[in-house]
């Protein structure tokens, strides 16, 4: 799934006086990063969700229900949640780069597993581990950035590697559809598991060593006090919320719309319903955008006017038509990303201190909510059909809404400076 760029652990590398220049624009090693950390955006996000088109096959080869075949997206993104702060603390104290190594390559095994598994239940248990390996991928690359570029190109680095994390969430189901359509979909999985792999070889052959990391343990204690710190500031908690609900409702609509487009009145082929997943470029499209309003007219009313945004595109996929429907799922997602980047930005910028640990806990938000929404919406599926889980979709992103005007009124109306 696209990831809109989050902000860097806060302050400056800690790294001897002596220590290497960091790496800038021209420098062959800078360019071989940014490459690797392309590729590992597309090896983790293809992985991760594969599963999410084909989840309508799974119930119909399989026997189970809408919300059943949805837990095999929401096992690897809780596995992910879970696993965010380990990772981190595995990156301070081994390193970004090896950290990453041990990610990928582990996460590549979890999935040929995962795909081999005999049982559904052995499926799921192999997910969750998968997820958890992915985790040291989407906690540490950012920070390997901040760590071996130049400040003033950091933002450009994030960028290519946010562009991995794009082109692997949406290759990943373009992928897996049509070669499941073909043949079946563990095929399909299969098929994007092979690309994770390749991109794994080609990030260990193309990624330079680390040059400035030095080992700066963070101790537990202190991750503890900073996070209860984080957790009694009403404007972080709200933020976090805002990662939680949103995303939750996102994924949901994502999850089960491939029921809604393959049976009446759509009856669409599998793989002409994964076209829809080209809908996600819109939010490619809205993020860096979203930022640019914020720092115009504040960050609150960007925020709430892509949720407010997001509920209507959410209702407007109730309409029977295929052109309505995709044109709404467009709007969801524009919206979605647009919301998603304003508040992981303010994630950062909140906290007055411990801002790694902020970023972290709204990415454990974002992906504890798209685990439990994700498969919760399959439970309105099974009981009220589409229009259940676009009920759903609607009260998160309405709650989401009302939190963030509740909460956040007056922290974040004026535009940056």
């Amino acid at each position: 799934m696209p990831v809109p760029p989050q902000p860097p652990p806060a302050g400056p590398p800690r790294v001897p006086p002596s220590g290497p220049a960091p790496l800038a624009p021209g420098d062959p090693a800078y360019r071989r990063l940014l490459i690797g950390l392309f590729l590992a955006g597309v090896a983790t996000f293809a992985q991760l969700y594969s599963p999410q088109g084909l989840l309508p096959l799974v119930s119909a080869d399989l026997g189970v229900g809408a919300h059943r075949a949805a837990l095999l997206v929401s096992a690897g993104t809780l596995g992910l949640a879970l696993s965010v702060v380990p990772w981190s603390m595995a990156g301070d104290r081994w390193g970004r780069r090896r950290a990453m190594v041990v990610s990928m390559v582990s996460a590549s095994l979890f999935a040929l597993a995962g795909v081999l598994a005999p049982t559904f239940e052995a499926m799921l248990g192999l997910r969750l581990l998968e997820g958890m390996a992915h985790g040291g991928v989407a906690g540490l690359a950012v920070a390997l950035l901040a760590e071996e570029v130049a400040p003033r190109a950091v933002a450009t680095a994030a960028g290519t590697y946010i562009a991995g994390t794009t082109i692997g969430g949406l290759s990943g189901r373009l992928i897996a559809l049509p070669v499941a359509e073909a043949f079946t979909w563990r095929a399909g999985m299969l098929a994007v598991t092979v690309v994770g792999v390749a991109c794994t070889a080609a990030f260990l052959a193309v990624t330079p060593q680390a040059r400035r990391f030095t080992p700066s343990p963070t101790s537990v204690g202190r991750l503890v006090r900073i996070v209860r710190g984080h957790l009694g500031s009403a404007e972080l908690v709200a933020v976090y919320l805002q990662a939680a609900l949103l995303m939750g409702g996102f994924v949901a609509l994502y999850n089960f719309v491939g029921y809604r487009l393959l049976g009446p009145p759509f009856s669409w082929a599998p793989t002409a319903a994964g076209l829809v997943f080209l809908a996600y470029l819109a939010g490619t499209w809205s993020s860096p955008r979203a930022g640019r309003l914020a720092a115009r007219f504040g960050r609150l009313p960007v925020l709430t006017g892509a949720t407010a945004a997001m509920a209507a595109g959410a209702a407007l996929t109730l309409v029977p038509h295929p052109a309505v429907l995709v044109g709404a799922l467009v709007l969801t997602t524009g919206a979605f990303f647009a919301a998603h980047s304003v508040a992981s930005a303010w994630s950062g910028t909140a906290a007055p201190h411990g801002r790694a640990q902020s970023t972290s806990l709204y990415n454990l938000a974002y992906y504890a909510g798209s685990s439990l929404f994700g498969w919760l919406g399959g439970v309105f599926h099974e009981s009220h059909g589409w229009t259940g889980t676009v009920l759903m979709v609607v009260a998160l992103a309405l709650t989401a809404l009302a939190i963030a005007v509740v909460v956040l009124r007056g922290r974040g109306t004026a535009p940056a400076r």
